[in-house]
């Protein structure tokens, strides 16, 4: 737990943070403009000070000062450095109480109550892949989570976002430096000799004159500015909610960063614990790593293990639309002109997979934009059809319609209907939209019954409630209900119209009274509770307040806020084990709070 970093948003693994050093000490120095604020992922070294290694001498413990971070005394273990070497130099370090730095190997990390973490051993790494990603999820799962990981001498501008993607908050200038003294030009994409330039590619202060009169000494200064430029890039995209977007466009200019973010990708528990449930921010889904995105695996998963069908109707498989909500798109209109409710609606779509009609707010199937060729990949045709075989298998229809085109979706249907041995009517004849197609899905549907608004409304609810909360909970909480308001912005009654919820079309998520925290509560459906301090909170609850919290809470997740003197609802802002953990920081945003 640190009381000098403190975390403000979050993207996944990535953070902006602020490291929280008394600036004021700093400027009454000789050189008031040596240190200035810090939000992070930063460059730190002006704000450094390395007590030195004890292999070369004892040291005496630094009286430190809270303006700088201060690397306290240590033994640096290179990387395949034996256990046994390790424990037997293994540092004790003391607490002290300004802002330090312990250094760790990643083979051997552990908690010792500092600040920021520099982990020794990163040379030994930078540049595999499943190395990098193992040595920070092996550091991150022994170290505070609101504490800062520090990477020295590896920064440069064309590794640095996919480096504060897996989880570093701060880097030093030491590789932009050494490289520029080597005649070596950084930019995000390559790194150039000074000889082969014809021109430079920046317009920095170092860079504008003429090439035939750039220096090493001005290489050293452009190098130092275009790292601190795409750090600025990063810390924009973190608050915006979309750096993998970027990750995924900055890794393909190396081969070793591309492996990173694939073998990030594999570290689900790592990535998921960290990623938020909802945002604002839209999916750009331009390239097939996307369908490896957490967002877009954990809407799979849910929908093909928590979702439940509560229709007797046949279902009718349709293309998706570039419009979202799909059912505001002018083709999904025409889809449902034809069927008149008489069947239950399920989009398909790369990357999300299926979307029940229930879920076409929830994050992310609302959220993501993709590029449309006409044609599918081999992968997506793979994920998409995996997914709907699955929600196949979960889900019974008394008959399947498949209202989609030739162009991926035909061959992902036929597909499953081989594997599962099932009987596909198949309506379009040229486009989904032509009179003839949307005359054949009308026929295939008649003599069918239609459900009732009162029906769609109530399994809405209930299916969102399982989507967010676990198989079975939409049951268990809204068994008997009524809603009133107007789709999508449904509101839950119980049968005494006590507001239990309200559905929040911007996510596609529900919003809890107090009423209907107490039902959650009392109910047999999994509560994602925060346990507080004896006090009456009232807009946040930071996280020094906090007891204990469920270590199932994700970002943006609904939450039962519960102490000795108070009883509320409201949205996480941590995910659980960082709420328990960190000693800063707004851990949950409190809705609605009643005095106990």
């Amino acid at each position: 737990m640190t009381e000098y970093f403190e975390v403000h948003e979050r993207d996944g693994a990535a953070r902006v943070g602020e490291l929280r050093l008394d600036f004021e000490a700093a400027a009454a120095e000789s050189d008031p403009d040596r240190k200035l604020p810090r939000t992070t992922p930063a460059l730190v070294d002006d704000v450094l000070e390395d007590a030195g290694s004890l292999w070369s001498a004892d040291r005496e413990l630094p009286a430190g000062d809270d303006s700088q971070l201060t690397v306290l005394p240590h033994r640096a273990f290179p990387g395949g450095t034996a256990e046994e070497v390790q424990e037997s130099f293994a540092v004790e370090y003391p607490d002290v109480d300004y802002p330090s730095v312990a250094v760790v190997s990643s083979e051997s990390s552990a908690d010792h109550g500092t600040d920021a973490y520099a982990v020794s051993d990163v040379q030994s790494f930078t540049g595999h892949g499943a190395g990098l990603v193992e040595a920070v999820v092996d550091v991150r799962s022994e170290i505070p989570t609101d504490t800062a990981l520090f990477f020295s001498g590896v920064a440069t501008p064309r590794n640095v976002a996919l480096l504060a993607y897996a989880g570093v908050d701060l880097f030093d200038r030491t590789a932009a430096v050494v490289k520029g003294t080597e005649g070596r030009y950084l930019t995000t994409d390559d790194a150039y000799f000074l000889e082969d330039l014809e021109e430079l590619p920046c317009s920095c202060p170092a860079c504008r004159q003429p090439c035939d009169e750039f220096t090493r000494e001005d290489c050293v200064e452009h190098n130092v500015n275009a790292l601190e430029a795409e750090l600025g890039i990063v810390r924009r995209r973190i608050r915006d909610g979309r750096l993998r977007d970027y990750v995924e466009g900055q890794a393909r200019q190396d081969q070793w960063l591309t492996a990173a973010m694939r073998e990030l990708d594999s570290q689900w528990g790592y990535l998921e614990e960290r990623t938020p449930i909802l945002r604002d921010a839209q999916i750009d889904a331009a390239t097939e790593d996307t369908l490896r995105r957490v967002e877009i695996q954990r809407y799979a998963d849910r929908v093909t293990t928590r979702y439940r069908n509560r229709f007797d109707n046949p279902l009718v498989l349709v293309p998706c639309s570039a419009a979202k909500p799909y059912s505001e798109s002018q083709s999904h209109r025409q889809f449902h002109d034809a069927i008149q409710w008489r069947a239950h609606l399920v989009s398909m779509t790369s990357p999300i997979g299926v979307v029940p009609q229930e879920l076409e707010t929830t994050y992310p199937a609302q959220h993501y934009d993709t590029v449309v060729t006409g044609r599918w990949s081999e992968d997506e045709k793979q994920f998409v059809s995996a997914v709907l075989r699955r929600y196949l298998e979960r889900n019974d229809y008394p008959r399947i319609i498949a209202h989609v085109p030739d162009e991926g979706y035909r061959d992902i249907v036929g597909r499953v209907e081989d594997e599962l041995d099932l009987d596909v009517t198949y309506t379009v004849a040229e486009h989904p939209t032509d009179d003839e197609s949307l005359a054949n899905l009308s026929e295939a549907l008649a003599g069918e019954l239609k459900y009732s608004k009162r029906e769609r409304e109530h399994n809405t609810v209930r299916a969102i409630a399982d989507y967010l909360l676990g198989d079975g909970a939409g049951d268990e909480l809204f068994d008997d209900i009524q809603t009133t308001s107007r789709y999508p912005k449904i509101q839950v009654r119980d049968r005494e119209d006590t507001q239990l919820a309200t559905m929040v079309p911007q996510y596609g998520t529900l919003s809890f009274t107090l009423a209907g925290a107490r039902r959650w509560v009392d109910s047999d459906a999994p509560v994602k509770r925060v346990e507080i301090d004896g006090f009456v909170p009232h807009g946040s609850v930071l996280a020094p307040g906090i007891v204990d919290a469920d270590e199932e809470i994700r970002v943006g997740d609904e939450v039962v806020v519960e102490g000795p003197k108070a009883f509320g609802v409201g949205r996480a802002e941590m995910f659980g084990r960082e709420m328990a953990e960190s000693s800063r920081g707004v851990a949950c945003e409190i809705r609605h709070v009643e005095e106990t």
